[in-house]
């Protein structure tokens, strides 16, 4: 997916700060929030929500764009909402 993508974010949301379950229930309710086609980032830790949450995103239908490491053991996720 091309880097322009980035500069197209609708909305942002920081689940840094919780734990799964958690971390999917803050991005579904940031992803309710918005229009269809309208795109998401998601800054999670790395481990287990970096496996979960684009899983669970992906089971709702939704897009990933693109997960990007930041290099600071947090990743993010850019989704279109479907």
């Amino acid at each position: 997916m091309p880097d322009y993508v980035i500069d197209q974010i609708d909305q942002s949301v920081d689940i840094t700060d919780v734990v799964c379950p958690v971390t999917f229930v803050k991005t579904k309710v940031a992803l309710e929030e918005l229009e269809p086609g309208q795109v998401l980032s998601i800054r999670m830790n790395d481990g287990e929500p970096v496996q979960n949450v684009p899983r669970s995103v992906k089971e709702e239908g939704h897009g990933i764009l693109k997960l990007i490491d930041n290099g600071d053991g947090t990743w993010s996720l850019i989704v279109r909402k479907a």
